[in-house]
């Protein structure tokens, strides 16, 4: 991180990702909506995820997984990375109810959820997926309920999106996938529906390297950062169908191959 900020004022990066994660957990703490991104938007990779360590570390609960998004053509190649991720605080079981944040943005998403079963050797920062595989001891089927309070969010893009936890608001985890190494589950057509309406359709071995490669990145992003992944802790590993619009009273509902994993949507309430 200290090569990517080479040729910043760290004190003055340091300042203003505190002022920023402090206005997003405020809106989310109230949850009420955010008209703009609050302060000067980051323009390099390390600067986002600055102050999502800020956030983090303001924020001051368990982190229960990573989410791992997609950075997509020509802000890839901007930013030499196809791929972004945000911490998970919250976690709920098939059919149960979700909050997002109806004065911003919401989404529902159908993503393979991959349990880490052994942590990342330490001082370890470059995975084959192979290697990042044998890190991993359940796959599930679930939905990533991402929610914002600032509804400009994804328009905004990928800096923005770092900047509040990833735009994640929780994971609604589904069935564990028997035998899942030789399941083929990444080949495995998928479907989002809404309220009962089909929005979306995709595999997941469309992402590059896959949902592994989601955790193969993961693993390097965080050995770089400094950060430890635990036993337990979840990857969602990416929107296999797409990002889905939603709000409050709807059911999003993600079918995977036979196994189905939904939840009903509600307004987040302030804390």
């Amino acid at each position: 991180m200290d090569e990517v900020l080479q040729g910043f004022d760290v004190t003055l990066v340091n300042e203003d990702a505190a002022a920023i994660a402090s206005r997003f957990l405020a809106a989310r703490r109230t949850a009420d909506g955010l008209s703009d991104y609050p302060g000067m938007l980051p323009d390099t990779l390390a600067a986002a995820y600055a102050v999502q360590d800020r956030a983090i570390a303001e924020w001051q609960r368990p982190i229960i997984g990573w989410k791992v998004g997609r950075i997509m053509p020509p802000l890839s190649v901007r930013f030499q990375a196809d791929r972004l991720t945000g911490p998970i605080f919250l976690s709920r079981e098939n059919g149960e109810d979700m909050p997002i944040f109806a004065k911003g943005f919401a989404a529902g998403e159908a993503e393979f959820l991959l349990r880490v079963g052994a942590a990342p050797p330490s001082g370890k920062k470059a995975f084959t997926l192979a290697e990042a595989a044998d890190l991993i001891d359940a796959v599930h089927v679930g939905l990533e309920i991402a929610s914002s309070p600032l509804g400009a969010i994804n328009d905004i893009g990928p800096m923005a999106v770092i900047s509040d936890f990833g735009n994640n608001n929780g994971l609604v985890i589904g069935n564990a996938i028997p035998d899942w190494r030789e399941s083929g589950f990444e080949e495995w057509d998928v479907r989002t529906l809404i309220d009962g309406v089909e929005v979306g359709s995709g595999r997941a071995a469309s992402f590059p390297d896959g949902a592994m490669g989601s955790a193969r990145f993961l693993f390097e992003l965080l050995a770089q950062r400094g950060i430890e992944l635990a036993p337990g802790q979840w990857i969602s590993t990416g929107a296999v169908t797409g990002v889905h619009d939603a709000r409050p009273g709807q059911t999003v509902e993600a079918q995977f191959n036979g196994y189905s994993v939904e939840c009903r949507l509600v307004e987040a309430e302030p804390e």
